[in-house]
């Protein structure tokens, strides 16, 4: 997990999600979210069902009614030359007041 951006006067944070364990990746994405409201997870190719995993952990088990997913988008990025498609997903959880 890397924190990539924290916007200055806004109530999120975008997290970059790889492939460390589910659980360890879902209890740092809590401890972020506890500050702020919004968080909002980013996962590209074979990362996409950790995203997926930790999203529904955080919303279904931790902070199952505090907590919703607000939106899910998802992409694909082309390399240039290559040809090769790699699929991206955000995952926005936002926290209920």
């Amino acid at each position: 997990m890397e924190e990539i951006n924290e916007p200055t006067g806004q109530e999120q944070t975008i997290i970059n999600i790889g492939n460390d364990p589910v659980m360890l990746t879902a209890v740092d994405v809590l401890s972020k979210l506890m500050i702020k409201n919004q968080i909002i997870l980013k996962a590209r190719g074979q990362s996409i069902p950790n995203a997926v995993a930790v999203a529904n952990i955080i919303t279904e088990k931790m902070l199952k009614g505090n907590s919703i997913v607000e939106k899910i988008n998802l992409d694909t990025v082309a390399e240039a030359g290559i040809g090769n498609m790699i699929s991206t997903v955000e995952i926005i959880i936002k926290k209920n007041q």
